[in-house]
């Protein structure tokens, strides 16, 4: 079946060829289905004049713009496989990425051009092997800045040129998550998946034609992807992207016209329909002295990515914004479980009900089924789900369990109709500012400091950004490390969200029979 999963934007640019694709507000760009879809096709053949073909990579490092998803379906043109890579991270990080992803070609915003050289050179400081890519090309942050990619961009294919015949069950992205031992993983996603779960949001949203959404969230991230801009392509509507989250800007784009200076077109954008942040972004929002007036009486938005509190469901939805609190993974896309729009409040708490295509039940450690209320692991299967990290055959195996079900590290319970109820973290990992960090890999850091002797780092509650990390450390014989010194060690090689925010220096720490860390003991201490 010839390229049959991504054709959607060909059938928009034909039979709405004039309808708005995207909007990127940085640089004020605006697509039609028809340009969009022409600069898809010049980018998927000039990547195939590199030499890119089924199964080769091609890495994307850029802070959010509509370029990121012409690479996306460029790539699907090819079968090649789209490798977005998080900018935020630390160039060791990033190091080890490309060592691992091995792209045949990395495009790169200019902002970060001088990194991008460095990785594809194989000059940053990290793996002695670290990858060296054949190509790169740049797109301009700013106008007047050269520019690589547009050249390639506007370039027409030949008129017999066409896409590759792909198989719906061969890889088309690659996101990377921190695994448990703190060794990036690179979570594979087919086409099949990846249409999925399009359509499993597309029809839990309420996503058609007319839906314009803002992107506020990381397009290096399966939200940013997913909630909505994949799915509002898929149905022919228009994805508004902001370059990065601005709480200002994003509540004018948000509220409805009558209780803000905006009107029923504002400009290239229409009146957005769909918005998806973490807590964190509603909270900033409601912060503004503007949002004491605004009315948001035509949005639905997805909350998730983070423990949504219970007053922000109330807060949005008083003023008139159909709010659903979502539930998603990278392994399994960006929503697995939402609530329904219209139940956010009498289901507030719940993360709701699975999506098109996806299969959820809850499990005991022993594989048994759980009680009535009785909490145990969530476990998924369908076609959204993942067949398994990029050459990590073990982690692949231990990620599901002997029914094929994936093991999301996550505990839940089902509540008397069937909604499903987050209560913890079966893991350690704890979510900060709507990313994932794991506290093995900010231990690893912790322990490579040649004056830290233990360390053992716990997720706490945060007003903020949900949860942020304390680091309990143990200094090595004869040391007497700072807590600011040990904060500034880890924000040279990790992501800032990463970072503990605070370091407490302890004189041991609380270990069961078997040696291990007991974790629990630790937040008692901190009152958590």
């Amino acid at each position: 079946m010839a390229n049959a999963l991504v054709s959607w934007l060909e059938f928009h640019a034909g039979w709405h060829p004039d309808r708005t694709a995207t909007v990127d507000l940085a640089t004020g760009r605006r697509l039609s289905y028809r340009e969009l879809s022409g600069r898809v096709r010049a980018i998927a053949h000039a990547l195939a004049g590199l030499g890119v073909g089924r199964g080769d990579r091609v890495a994307v490092l850029s802070r959010n713009d509509v370029r990121t998803f012409e690479v996306l379906y460029a790539c699907a043109h090819l079968g090649a496989i789209c490798v977005l890579l998080n900018w935020r991270l630390a160039e060791p990080e990033l190091a080890e990425i490309t060592l691992d992803a091995e792209p045949a070609v990395l495009i790169a915003e200019s902002h970060v051009a001088e990194l991008a050289d460095r990785l594809a050179k194989g000059l940053v400081s990290g793996p002695a092997d670290t990858a060296r890519t054949p190509h790169r090309i740049t797109w301009a942050s700013e106008a007047g800045e050269p520019d690589d990619y547009e050249q390639l961009a506007i370039a027409a294919p030949p008129a017999d040129w066409a896409p590759a015949d792909v198989d719906v069950d061969s890889p088309w992205t690659i996101l990377y998550t921190s695994g448990t031992t703190g060794r990036p993983k690179g979570v594979l996603a087919t086409h099949r998946n990846l249409h999925a779960s399009m359509l499993g949001i597309a029809l839990a949203g309420g996503i058609d034609a007319s839906s314009r959404c803002l992107t506020v969230l990381p397009t290096f991230h399966v939200a940013g992807l997913g909630l909505f801009a994949n799915p509002v392509l898929l149905m022919g509507g228009t994805v508004v992207v902001m370059r990065q989250f601005d709480p200002a800007a994003a509540l004018e784009l948000l509220r409805t016209p009558e209780s803000g200076t905006g009107s029923d077109t504002d400009g290239d954008t229409g009146r957005i329909t769909h918005f998806t942040g973490v807590p964190a972004n509603f909270q900033f929002m409601a912060q503004l002295p503007e949002f004491d007036s605004a009315r948001f009486d035509r949005v639905t938005s997805a909350v998730g990515g983070a423990p949504v509190p219970h007053s922000l469901i109330e807060t949005w939805s008083a003023r008139g914004m159909t709010m659903m609190t979502v539930y998603g993974i990278t392994e399994a896309g960006a929503t697995v479980i939402a609530v329904p729009p219209g139940r956010a409040l009498a289901k507030n708490g719940t993360i709701g009900l699975p999506l098109l295509h996806a299969r959820c039940r809850v499990r005991r450690v022993d594989d048994a089924p759980v009680g009535a209320g009785e909490v145990g692991e969530l476990r998924i299967r369908g076609d959204l789900v993942t067949p398994g990290y990029w050459r990590r055959p073990e982690a692949t195996a231990a990620a599901f369990d002997a029914e094929g079900w994936f093991r999301t590290g996550d505990a839940a319970r089902v509540d008397e109709d069937g909604y499903l109820v987050l209560v913890d973290r079966w893991k350690d990992m704890y979510i900060s500012g709507g990313e994932n960090v794991y506290p093995a890999e900010v231990e690893n850091v912790l322990y490579a400091h040649p004056e830290v002797s233990q360390a053992a780092v716990v997720g706490v509650p945060d007003e903020r950004w949900g949860e942020t990390g304390v680091a309990f450390v143990v200094a090595a014989p004869g040391t007497d490390p700072e807590a600011t010194q040990l904060r500034t060690w880890c924000a040279d090689r990790i992501a800032r969200y990463k970072v503990p925010s605070r370091v407490l220096l302890v004189d041991e720490l609380p270990r069961n029979a078997t040696g291990k860390v007991v974790k629990p003991v630790l937040r008692e201490q901190l009152g958590g």
